[in-house]
């Protein structure tokens, strides 16, 4: 995938997808969202068994651009946008700020250096897409609101834990860390990986607006397919449609 401002690398049957917009902390406008939705998009797609996703320079991202925000930041989210079906990693340094903690809560292991910071500042700038309340499901109630509430940012160790990290390194190394995990994942059987990710995500639940997103991107996805179109043009050539279930 050509792309300026999300890198995917296939390494040993391992993707490194970066967000590559350093000089703006990795915020994520439009195109990134897009370009990060295709890159999930492609791990589902190749033979890579098991995804990281990172970034270049010293932050993982601010989240969401404040002076371009994406039309719709759910769409590159892993499990909400995207169903992903392989082990993703997060791999973070710097800052992970409202939509960047969204994905590092969504992926299945996040490794962070000792310079990564987790925060949601939502409710001190005035809007949220709120799909960062199952955050609640995945680390103590009260450190979640504590997060969102009071806008309190935590350290690479205190999000070790409350379990929000699996695994805190010497800075620069998230990568080197998020790579130990790769490697013994990529060994492992798919369709035991597979079927574990699986009734994992039946077992979490899941906030109003990250359920929101999830239906709307099904139904998004039929609205948009080959079948839809034929259905449409079978109508008014008043003829039987052909389906192909794509």
């Amino acid at each position: 995938m050509s792309s300026s401002v999300v890198k995917y690398e296939s390494r040993d049957g391992i993707a490194i997808i970066s967000l590559n917009r350093p000089e703006k902390k990795n915020a994520i406008d439009n195109a990134m969202a897009i370009e990060l939705r295709e890159a999930l998009l492609r791990l589902n797609a190749s033979s890579d068994a098991v995804g990281i996703l990172t970034a270049v320079g010293a932050d993982f991202t601010g989240g969401a651009d404040i002076k371009g925000p994406p039309d719709d930041l759910a769409i590159c989210v892993p499990m909400v946008g995207v169903d992903v079906t392989k082990p993703l990693i997060a791999a973070v340094s710097g800052w992970a700020v409202g939509g960047g903690l969204v994905l590092v809560q969504m992926c299945d292991l996040c490794v962070a250096d000792e310079t990564a910071r987790f925060w949601y500042p939502e409710a001190k700038v005035g809007i949220s897409g709120a799909q960062i309340a199952s955050l609640a499901a995945r680390i103590p109630h009260k450190v979640a609101m504590e997060m969102m509430l009071a806008c309190e940012p935590l350290d690479a160790q205190r999000a070790y834990q409350v379990g929000l990290v699996n695994k805190v390194t010497a800075p620069g190394k998230a990568l080197d860390g998020a790579m130990y995990y790769a490697e013994k994942i990529r060994d492992c059987a798919p369709l035991v990986l597979q079927m574990l990710r699986r009734f994992v995500a039946d077992v979490l639940p899941k906030g109003p607006s990250e359920q929101a997103a999830i239906t709307r991107m099904q139904i998004a996805a039929v609205r948009a397919s080959a079948d839809a179109k034929e259905g449409v043009t079978a109508f008014k050539e008043k003829r039987r449609p052909r389906f192909t279930g794509r």
